[in-house]
């Protein structure tokens, strides 16, 4: 059935053939790489002269061991953002299929979208910030490819409600793209185990979050290897720099730093959302299953600018559908969060 799904000219597509492709080690004379040696001092010894293996094996070995699952599952990309843009494009007919989103959510759903042409398809979440089934299904069209779901949702912190997600996977004939950047926070509540069963499901996650890793620009997808494979298919050849995949391998020989930062975000998480109830002009504060707690204030730009001037920089999402007068500030060190709180309590 998915396979229906995909563009032609991406089945028929005769991907581009690297060297690294066909050999790795060896005395290297194929790629036109410079076999003297590199310009910068490689103290890692990771032969930044020769190119980065396209497949991606040494991290993709030590990730799958990580999550327990299995290694033919599992894509890396520069960043969940390009994961979206190369679904959209294996999926969507330019000016032809479409999207649906659930909002408010992460907003390069979209951005990717008009890039590619793909129209988009925009069902409001409830107040609660929870699916409406009927609603989302009844939205779809014939043409519509992918639905986009976040979980814990961005920009609001919530998980979405399991029994009704899985409803959407099952009763949609098309993909479903479960966002998982935050889930390192809640890891109880993913889906990773759905995707055994369900063919038509991806799931991205980001080293970005929990890991501390923003700056490398790492993400990655679980989905059946069918999936798997075309994401492979057209992505560019070395999209995995050596710098990149090491401090990944690096990363993933430290889980239990990572879930220390875990443990200590999730507390200041819990302190903050109590000094915030306890501002009077503060007006809501939303429950959060995420590093970042998204509160409803009078004028919410003038309060974002105003915490600007100060120094104290969070984000405004009044503009977003459901959001007027709400602000998201993320979970920092107890210093900063308290700073922000005495900031927050001046300009308001």
């Amino acid at each position: 059935m998915i396979e229906k799904l995909v563009r032609k000219n991406i089945l028929n597509l005769k991907p581009y053939t690297s060297a690294r492709d066909s050999f790795l080690d060896g005395i290297l004379l194929d790629a036109n790489e410079n076999s003297l040696g590199s310009t910068i001092t490689d103290a890692q010894n990771l032969k930044l002269n020769r190119y980065p293996d396209p497949a991606q094996n040494q991290v993709r070995e030590k990730l799958a061991k990580y999550l327990n699952i299995d290694k033919e599952k599992l894509f890396l990309g520069v960043g969940s953002d390009e994961i979206i843009d190369l679904l959209i494009r294996i999926f969507c007919n330019p000016g032809e299929d479409s999207v649906l989103i659930t909002e408010p959510t992460y907003g390069m759903y979209r951005v990717a979208c008009n890039i590619n042409d793909v129209k988009v398809l925009s069902v409001p979440l409830n107040r609660n910030f929870q699916i409406n089934v009927k609603n989302t299904l009844k939205k779809v069209q014939k043409n519509t490819k992918i639905i986009f779901l976040c979980s814990p949702n961005n920009p609001t912190g919530n998980l979405l409600n399991k029994k009704n997600v899985l409803k959407i996977v099952r009763n949609f004939n098309g993909i479903v793209v479960i966002d998982e950047a935050y889930i390192d926070f809640c890891e109880d509540h993913s889906y990773i185990n759905s995707v055994k069963k369900y063919k038509n499901l991806v799931i991205m996650r980001t080293f970005s979050k929990a890991w501390g890793l923003a700056g490398i620009r790492a993400g990655y997808s679980i989905a059946d290897k069918f999936i798997t494979d075309l994401l492979f298919k057209i992505k560019a050849p070395y999209n995995l720099n050596k710098l990149t995949a090491n401090a990944i391998l690096e990363a993933l020989s430290k889980v239990k730093q990572k879930n220390n930062f875990v443990r200590k975000l999730n507390l200041e998480k819990d302190k903050l959302i109590k000094q915030l109830k306890e501002i009077k002009h503060v007006k809501k504060v939303f429950p959060s299953d995420a590093n970042f707690i998204l509160f409803k204030v009078k004028k919410a730009k003038d309060v974002y600018v105003k915490l600007a001037s100060e120094g104290i920089i969070i984000r405004d999402r009044s503009d977003q559908p459901g959001l007027e007068d709400c602000l998201r500030v993320s979970i920092s060190t107890e210093k900063e969060n308290n700073n922000f709180i005495k900031k927050l309590k001046k300009v308001i």
